[in-house]
């Protein structure tokens, strides 16, 4: 079996020639964090209690699109917003804060923003919908292996090898160049504390 770590737009193993070949993007990884794909917003902001629950809001759908051409990898991520009020009475508009950042190697923030979305709602409408984008540079150079462990990833192991039987992103020097050329491109609602945990212990 060959086991090899190719540049390309997909993460799915494909086996090919008598191999498996995993295609490694340099693209972003998108993502929602846990935690904060959802905001609920309370009436009086001081309970938690379901019946002072005045307005509920997801961010679903999420798209990518990714430009890898030139020294930058240019990420746009697109999202709805979806939410539900309380009181359908009279028309209103809901303004929610949400993060853009961009992640390396799963745990260091390298860039962050705050954006806003705004949801109208009409007079006697109980939902709103809108959505948003977001736009992440990445050098390409970051997000490129190193030669010699990308050699490493592709050489060619036959069977019967020693070497064919064993993972090499079980090397922790492998493993740590692969995450450090890794990045996420992760969009979430900008919580408060409270909000935050609520989301975790409800």
């Amino acid at each position: 079996m060959i086991l090899a770590l190719l540049p390309a737009c997909s993460r799915e193993g494909n086996p090919e020639q008598g191999g498996i070949y995993v295609r490694r993007s340099a693209c972003p990884i998108p993502g929602i964090p846990a935690g904060t794909g959802d905001v609920t917003i309370f009436d009086p902001a001081n309970s938690i209690t379901a019946d002072a629950i005045d307005v509920t809001a997801t961010i679903t759908n999420l798209r990518a699109n990714c430009q890898e051409a030139g020294d930058q990898i240019i990420s746009t991520v697109t999202f709805d917003v979806v939410a539900t009020r309380r009181d359908p009475t009279a028309a209103r508009q809901v303004v929610l804060p949400y993060f853009d950042v961009v992640l390396q190697a799963g745990n260091q923030v390298v860039a962050k923003r705050v954006g806003r979305v705004g949801l109208d709602f009409a007079p006697g409408s109980l939902r709103a919908q809108t959505n948003g984008q977001a736009t992440a540079r990445v050098s390409r150079s970051s997000a490129q292996l190193p030669a010699d462990i990308e050699k490493q990833l592709t050489r060619p192991r036959k069977a019967g090898d020693a070497s064919a039987a064993v993972d090499p992103m079980t090397d922790p020097a492998i493993r740590s160049a692969v995450a450090n050329a890794t990045f996420e491109h992760l969009v979430g609602f900008q919580l408060t504390e409270q909000q935050l945990r609520y989301n975790v212990t409800r």
